[in-house]
């Protein structure tokens, strides 16, 4: 139940100073009478009914000035609800495996830190569609667009080193994953591209595969993973692990023309701090947005009131014409 003009019913405290006067006025209309002997008042009758009923006029009134505020507040029953349309941002998460992310510049290594990273990622977007390609010499779709979070996250384990054959393919990588993206119906979607190194494999340019994304409408942000220099990188030996410092060769121009064809942005991280950032980052500018549309029908309820209201005005001036009528 709401009102359409809540104020009035401020008006109720005018019951108050009316009550107030009502008992006052009782106290001083108590009638008297002079006699010489009280004896005969010694043994006085029981009250009749009529003594307890001669307030009821007055308490029917003040329902009655009641019922004409909340009559006057307009009562109303709605019916409304609520449809939440979550438009979901899709996103593809197209990482590098290939041999060099074993460096250790990022804890454990380079790979690691990108699956923990991604994953946390994933957790704090429950309404998207993400799927999964990853890419070292060739690449291939790890999983498809889903909503099923708990199932990317389980083969987002399966991610490894020498799972396919070795080498950088950067722009077959985005185009296998425009390929996954392209035919989706959300109004975002975004391809956020990892690697370590510059485009060696593949049949495809990084820039060609960028231009298949514009097209599309495709946004993709770019991320160079590595440190600046030289990077620790583990070599099995006969003696066991050996580490030797490889330089870090990453093609940030190639990156940064892929992230400006497409209308994203190009990152650089050089250590899980900055990579965490990273992407958070991209979460804050690729929020999911959610439209929400209220649906409301309104009834008004005063009919009830004002057929009660009639009730009571007319059976208190049926008590006052007949059984607690005043004699002058």
């Amino acid at each position: 139940m709401i009102f359409a003009n809540p104020h009035y019913l401020y008006l109720l405290l005018l019951l108050i100073p009316l009550i107030v006067w009502y008992i006052l006025r009782m106290r001083k209309k108590q009638a008297s009478l002079q006699v010489s002997a009280i004896q005969a008042f010694d043994t006085p009758e029981a009250t009749t009914w009529k003594v307890y009923m001669r307030h009821l006029p007055f308490v029917l009134r003040m329902i009655s000035v009641a019922l004409i505020i909340v009559i006057l507040a307009r009562p109303q029953s709605t019916n409304s609800w609520e449809n939440r349309n979550t438009e979901g941002i899709d996103i593809m998460l197209t990482i590098d495996v290939s041999g060099t992310m074993l460096a250790e510049d990022l804890k454990p290594n380079r790979l690691e830190a990108a699956k923990n990273v991604a994953a946390s990622f994933i957790n704090g977007r429950p309404n998207d569609n993400i799927g999964l390609v990853v890419f070292s010499g060739e690449s291939f779709t790890q999983c498809p667009l889903t909503t099923d979070h708990a199932i990317l996250l389980n083969l987002f384990k399966d991610i490894h080193n020498q799972m396919i054959e070795d080498g950088t393919a950067i722009g077959l990588g985005l185009a296998n994953a425009v390929n996954r993206i392209k035919d989706s119906q959300a109004k975002s979607r975004v391809i956020i591209l990892l690697t370590d190194g510059s485009n060696n494999s593949g049949e495809i340019a990084p820039v060609t595969a960028a231009e298949i994304a514009r097209t599309f409408g495709v946004r993709v942000y770019t991320i160079g993973v590595g440190t600046r220099g030289e990077a620790p990188y583990p070599f099995p030996t006969p003696y066991g692990i050996q580490y030797q410092n490889i330089p870090v060769d990453i093609d940030e121009p190639a990156l940064q023309q892929i992230a400006s064809l497409t209308g994203g942005q190009y990152f650089r991280a050089t250590d899980n701090a900055s990579l965490k950032s990273i992407y958070d980052e991209i979460d804050r500018m690729e929020k999911t947005k959610i439209s929400v549309q209220q649906y409301s029908k309104k009834q008004e309820e005063y009919k009830p009131l004002a057929l009660l209201l009639f009730a009571l005005l007319l059976f208190e001036l049926l008590l006052r014409n007949t059984l607690l009528r005043n004699i002058p």
